[in-house]
């Protein structure tokens, strides 16, 4: 689950990185996101973009 690599080319991913996961969490850097169409090659799952940690996030307040 999760990780510090993409799971297709290994590249190092950050926590601030900008990377792709699919429901069970498989990591992928966005260049390899692209190449697989948005896929998951594991599970056959959406890849959307993941959540960076440590980002200043401005909350809405209605």
């Amino acid at each position: 689950m999760g990780g510090n690599k993409c799971k297709k080319c290994m590249d190092k991913l950050t926590s601030v990185s900008i990377a792709y996961i699919c429901v069970h969490e498989c990591t992928f850097c966005p260049d390899c996101t692209k190449n697989m169409n948005y896929i998951c090659p594991n599970c056959g799952g959406e890849l959307v973009k993941r959540q960076r940690k440590g980002l200043v996030t401005n909350s809405c307040s209605l």
